[in-house]
């Protein structure tokens, strides 16, 4: 596939109102390992080859283990994620599929359990970002494979 335009390029108050979004994300006290869980699961629900790749390539690098990274499709029968973790990554695919799946009472609870109401704004807030990154990359087909993690860098 071939990338059909430069977002960034084309629009860049566009692209730095998205990047305002993802700083007050990475502002919001939540776990860099939860928030790279998240945005991968995300990506991988929308088929955003992109976000895929950078998440899980920033999560190997913040020590992330790749049989955590290969089993989050089916986080469900994996044990090796945290009850806080499962509460996230169900709250995750329920508002990514927002238009399709009603947000539960039992998924809210079970997210309320592990996160305050602020926590809880925040992460969905991570959630709204991943995925609007997803739907920029996904339009206008990003080309995928060329992204070096900054956190590789540092260690």
């Amino acid at each position: 596939m071939h990338q059909r335009m430069d977002y960034q390029a084309a629009s860049p108050e566009a692209f730095k109102a998205m990047l305002h979004l993802e700083q007050q994300v990475q502002r919001s006290g939540l776990e860099a390992s939860l928030l790279e869980l998240v945005k991968s699961l995300a990506s991988q629900i929308n088929g955003c080859a992109w976000c895929l790749d950078m998440h899980t390539r920033d999560a190997r690098a913040q020590g992330e283990t790749e049989q955590r990274l290969y089993l989050l499709q089916v986080w469900r029968d994996a044990s090796c994620y945290s009850d806080r973790e499962r509460a996230a990554l169900a709250w995750t695919e329920v508002v990514t599929r927002i238009a399709t799946h009603e947000v539960s009472d039992a998924v809210y609870a079970d997210a309320r359990v592990h996160f305050d109401e602020k926590a809880l704004v925040d992460l969905t807030l991570a959630i709204i970002a991943i995925n609007g990154w997803n739907r920029m990359n996904v339009a206008f087909r990003t080309e995928v494979g060329n992204y070096v993690s900054p956190r590789a860098a540092k260690r």
